[in-house]
């Protein structure tokens, strides 16, 4: 049985700040103190701006394209002011207040069918625990994930 995202409660967070010098998006999981992991990418404006010149730029030199400025994303991505440890704290406990934690951050799994069949639609989401393994011992370039108090 799942357990209501109102009721979870974090135990550590992943902060991993993508390699470009603008430091304007972030990959962070999470831990919960069930043991199960989420994901999500955090992203400011300039990153968003960032993409939306880069698509008109590829428009510009593509024939029968037209140069127009947009974003599509296939994540989902959060927009916060900031990438500061405490905004992406603040941002978590105001999705799980209101419930809408699931929605946005991806599961991590064992198997990706796993739970498919009694969750909801919108948390079927799923990512395999062995990519998290990957990105918690590889590619975050922390010494200590973050201890939730």
């Amino acid at each position: 049985m799942n357990m209501p995202t109102s009721l979870a409660i974090p135990e550590r967070i992943w902060i991993e700040m993508h390699d470009t010098a603008e430091g304007d998006s972030c990959d962070v999981i999470v831990e919960m103190e069930d043991g199960a992991y989420y994901t999500a990418m955090f992203v400011t404006m300039p990153y968003l701006e960032r993409q939306m010149e880069l698509s008109y730029q590829i428009g510009k030199n593509l024939t029968d394209v037209p140069a127009v400025r947009y974003a599509a994303f296939e994540t989902p991505q959060i927009i916060v002011p900031d990438l500061e440890l405490e905004t992406i704290e603040d941002v978590i406990d105001n999705l799980l207040s209101l419930d809408t934690f699931c929605s946005i951050f991806t599961k991590v799994t064992e198997d990706e069918t796993e739970d498919e069949q009694d969750a909801p639609q919108a948390s079927r989401k799923r990512a395999t625990a062995e990519v998290a393994a990957v990105v918690v011992t590889e590619v975050l370039r922390l010494t200590d994930p973050t201890t939730v108090a």
